[in-house]
């Protein structure tokens, strides 16, 4: 064990894209990276070696094309090789036609024939591929309609990871294609802030469960009509208020003791405190109304302890960076803000919930905001000094820190605010290479994905989705180095985190180190 603790730091700049570079081309997109001041950074670029590392589609097991997420990136980061990510898993279990022949919902079939019970459907209904997809609630809609099961849906729109307004065109087709299976319909719309908080703001929970669950609260004769009133009035996609569809003098009843729920997000963290306050006994979030739900899958696991079905189960990853180091002997520290918390530890571990042997954690509540343009600085300001006391006290030889702010206030669409969460970093980031430097330990800055570089769509509105942009990875070493850096991607971090801390690579990585020379 390096007794000294020099430590080795990995700097996460979430949504930190390198977008246009020409002057008009950063106006028309949008660019608050390029339009922000950012000494610290220009200072990396022009004294540091770096280069570029893709973090979308293929190179991180995602579909063609497919912009890159947090998610992703950090199982990527830790795994130290291209993982096979969940929506191209069920996208080709619905191309070869297995999908339709998954155990478990035969199980709910069989159930539902038995009791006479409604299929309810519920997840986001978008083409983003964060969190689902919907070509997977089209395949859903299909094996409904062959096993004749009554079906709801309960559509979460999105407005976050695609455009604004896009949640009118998917809800539409929904309702058409419901429209044409008999009984089925859309029954409850609710946008994501709602339906999917995971910050534990129960109280956006609520009112989304209050409508699935319960059929309560308020309504709305027509699915469209309502986003199209919405919209009119200024709210978008992401913020739709949860509404119930229907007829006010034939309100429908929510989900019914003998019903089942199938919850089609395949990303876990924003789904898991609505199936939390569906199923479970004991639940002190809110009072609720409706008993328990006692049919539920999920399509893939949200958390160990939560025991329900689920149509894909994970994969294990066996060596990840995090158990390397453990039984290396290697003392770890993860850091970040609440909404970055799951990904610097879950997900890098490869979706493991315990921390590893020496693996210690800190989090760093996010502040309590509607929206984060509303304070673009986030608690980075707070990480960083949490991580600098961390620093002087030299008891790590690996650290990860994770700054939010050009992700989470990216997806506001506020181009001001971003430039300000850019700012905000970048002088963090300084604070943390001084601390580094002066424990003789080596840095190394990159992102997991794009997002803040490009804040306009090509129509000039806003653009509040993650992008297909590269990422820069910096290397900071504590004296000067001979070593070069290649391009890469995000398989390549944890095998060159290795080789700077002389620890053999196990072969379960097939990336390979970014070091060059």
């Amino acid at each position: 064990m390096n007794d000294s603790r020099a430590p080795t730091v990995l700097i996460i700049c979430d949504g930190w894209g390198v977008g246009a570079t020409d002057p008009e081309q950063i106006e028309r997109q949008g660019n608050a990276v390029a339009m922000a001041r950012t000494p610290v950074r220009d200072r990396l670029l022009a004294d540091r070696e770096w280069n570029l590392l893709t973090t979308s589609g293929e190179a991180v097991g995602l579909p063609p094309g497919q912009m890159g997420n947090s998610e992703v990136g950090h199982l990527n980061l830790g795994a130290g090789r291209i993982v096979y990510q969940d929506i191209t898993r069920i996208s080709i279990a619905i191309r070869e036609g297995t999908f339709y022949d998954l155990p478990e919902l035969q199980v709910i079939a069989g159930a539902l024939k038995g009791s006479g019970g409604r299929l309810h459907l519920m997840g986001l209904c978008s083409d983003g591929g964060v969190h689902s997809h919907i070509e997977h609630l089209w395949a859903l809609l299909e094996w409904a309609e062959r096993k004749g099961l009554p079906t709801r849906i309960h559509c979460f729109t999105d407005g976050r990871d695609t455009s604004p307004t896009s949640g009118r065109g998917w809800v539409a087709e929904a309702v058409q294609r419901t429209d044409r299976m008999g009984d089925a319909r859309v029954q409850t719309v609710s946008g994501r802030y709602f339906a999917m908080d995971r910050d534990r703001r129960w109280e956006r929970t609520e009112q989304a469960y209050r409508c699935i669950a319960e059929g309560e609260g308020p309504m709305s004769p027509d699915a469209v009509a309502y986003l199209d009133r919405c919209y009119a009035e200024g709210v978008t996609d992401e913020f739709l208020p949860p509404v119930v569809i229907g007829d006010p003098g034939n309100r429908p009843e929510g989900i019914g003791p003998n019903d089942a729920v199938l919850f089609f997000n395949f990303r876990a963290d924003r789904a898991r405190q609505l199936t939390t306050a569906l199923t479970e006994e004991v639940f002190d979030g809110f009072d609720r109304h409706a008993r328990p739900v006692t049919q539920m899958v999920t399509m893939t696991r949200y958390q160990e302890d939560l025991p329900l079905p689920v149509l894909f189960h994970p994969v294990a990853l066996e060596n990840v960076l995090g158990r390397v180091l453990a039984e290396a002997g290697m003392r770890q520290l993860r850091m970040a803000e609440t909404e970055k918390y799951p990904h610097v530890t879950y997900f890098f571990n490869g979706g493991l919930e315990e921390p590893f042997e020496g693996e210690d954690r800190h989090l760093i509540p996010s502040p309590k905001v509607a929206t984060y343009d509303l304070k673009p600085e986030m608690s980075a300001r707070e990480l960083t000094d949490a991580l600098l006391d961390h620093l002087a006290e030299g008891q790590h030889d690996f650290v990860l820190v994770n700054y939010a702010n050009a992700d989470m206030v990216g997806h506001t669409g506020s181009i001001p605010a971003a430039i300000a969460a850019v700012e905000t970093v970048d002088d963090c980031v300084g604070q943390v290479l001084e601390a580094v430097k002066a424990q003789g330990g080596t840095a190394f800055v990159t992102a997991d994905h794009g997002n803040a570089e490009k804040m306009l769509d090509d129509e000039g509105k806003p653009f509040t989705a993650h992008t297909v942009f590269p990422v820069r990875f910096i290397y900071v070493p504590p004296a000067p180095s001979a070593h070069g850096i290649r391009a890469g991607t995000l398989a390549d971090v944890a095998p060159t985190l290795l080789e700077v801390m002389g620890i053999p690579q196990p072969s379960e990585m097939t990336g390979t180190s970014l070091l060059t020379g």
